[in-house]
């Protein structure tokens, strides 16, 4: 069965449109028709962006550009949580998701859930096939809820998850947003140097006697400047060849280890990304375990969402330690991975029966954390990349007015 975008009046002359599922437009056709709208146009639709068949193919290029968010999923998600809870048959709530919905793209996937959900699937199955919306933890929350009798309960905490995680997010493009502006603002101030003040100011020294007894600042500020100016064209490429390569390296197993050990150590940054991954690992546990998914599967999820394989490997080794029936704790503990802190009330949670308590509280207080150290960050990366644009002008500056001081002994 396809999917039929449409547009056409209803029985009061007013412009509709929408999508409806059909075998064939013809068959789309009389089903509007059956429900009170004539159709002035439909076509194919596809989650691809791209209509009908053969050389009449249209490439609708906007639906590229239509990114389904981790924001989108949270609102389709607290939708379907309320009116699960209301006991609006299942049928019906992704119909109302699908109606509500304003990305082309999404509208698709719906209507293809709601499909599937239709012919006798599970809602897991449904959406596993869209794997790109619907990632592992979001699909086994959604069978551990169906499997339960409590779905609206288990969507409830994913979209709460679901919430937190963008909110993370947007905290950390946020830091990152003022020091990468900054970065720019300082390289197309180089570049006004570079291209318009030094080339002036050459051809006075020039004219003086030459570059032999300039300082050796100034050499180095000119060097750097026909470096730039002869070279700049390739500067597009070298920034593609290094990501290219960087992405090669860490897309390797050693690589990878190895960035992600780095990015552990790194002087100010390291701290935030094991808080991160700490935070995230709590948060998805505890969210996993309420939701009724089996602990060891919990754990080979949180496993694939950690972020980083040497954090990942300490729950690896505690999954195996679970499944030979030992504790969690131990292995997070040797791993020296996870704080003290963390472990402790970890092993309190198991020795009490309260795991999902103890993890929701850690989360809860990392999080705060996070919040924090971003916070502080933030305020000292804005001073810090401050004093490096002031710090690379005042060079420059200064290889200027040296042999300008010069100059103007000779005059005088």
């Amino acid at each position: 069965m396809a999917v039929f975008e449409y547009q056409g009046l209803d029985g009061a002359g007013a412009k509709v449109n929408g999508i409806v599922d059909a075998d064939t437009a013809k068959v789309a056709r009389r089903r509007l028709r059956r429900q009170g709208v004539f159709p002035t146009d439909i076509r194919e639709q596809s989650s691809k962006g791209t209509r009908g068949e053969g050389l009449n193919v249209e490439i609708d290029i906007a639906k590229y550009f239509q990114f389904v968010t981790a924001r989108d999923v949270s609102i389709i998600t607290t939708q379907m949580s309320v009116l699960i809870g209301a006991h609006v048959p299942m049928g019906e709530t992704l119909h109302a998701l699908v109606e509500q919905t304003e990305k082309a793209n999404l509208k698709v996937i719906l209507s293809r859930i709601k499909e599937k959900v239709n012919e006798g699937s599970s809602l897991a199955d449904a959406m596993s096939d869209h794997p790109s919306v619907f990632d592992d933890l979001y699909i086994h929350m959604v069978r551990a809820g169906e499997k339960s009798g409590a779905l609206d309960t288990v969507l409830q905490r994913l979209a709460k998850f679901n919430d937190a995680q963008v909110k993370l997010q947007g905290q950390i493009i946020s830091a990152m947003a003022y020091p990468i502006l900054m970065g720019f603002v300082g390289a197309f101030i180089l570049i006004g140097l570079f291209w318009g003040v030094i080339p002036k100011i050459r051809g006075l020294f020039d004219t003086m006697g030459g570059e032999a007894s300039l300082p050796l600042i100034t050499k180095a500020v000119f060097l750097f400047g026909d470096t730039l100016t002869a070279t700049w064209f390739l500067l597009p490429f070298l920034f593609v060849g290094v990501v290219w390569s960087f992405r090669r390296w860490v897309g390797t197993d050693w690589g990878r280890d190895q960035w992600d050990r780095l990015r552990l150590r790194m002087p100010l940054f390291g701290k935030l990304t094991r808080l991160i991954a700490v935070s995230r690992f709590c948060r998805t546990l505890s969210t996993l375990l309420m939701s009724g998914v089996p602990i060891i599967s919990a754990l080979n999820i949180v496993e694939k969402v950690a972020g980083n394989t040497v954090i990942a490997r300490a729950i690896q080794d505690a999954a195996v330690n679970i499944s030979e029936g030992q504790s969690i704790a131990g292995p997070l503990k040797a791993s020296g991975q996870f704080p003290p802190m963390v472990t402790h009330m970890i092993a309190i949670g198991e020795r009490t029966g309260e795991l999902e308590r103890m993890l929701t509280s850690v989360a809860n207080s990392y999080e705060e954390e996070v919040e924090t150290t971003i916070s502080a960050l933030t305020a000292l990366l804005a001073p810090l990349m401050i004093l490096v644009m002031g710090g690379v002008v005042f060079l420059v500056a200064l290889g200027l007015l040296l042999p300008m001081q010069n100059l103007s002994s000779m005059i005088r």
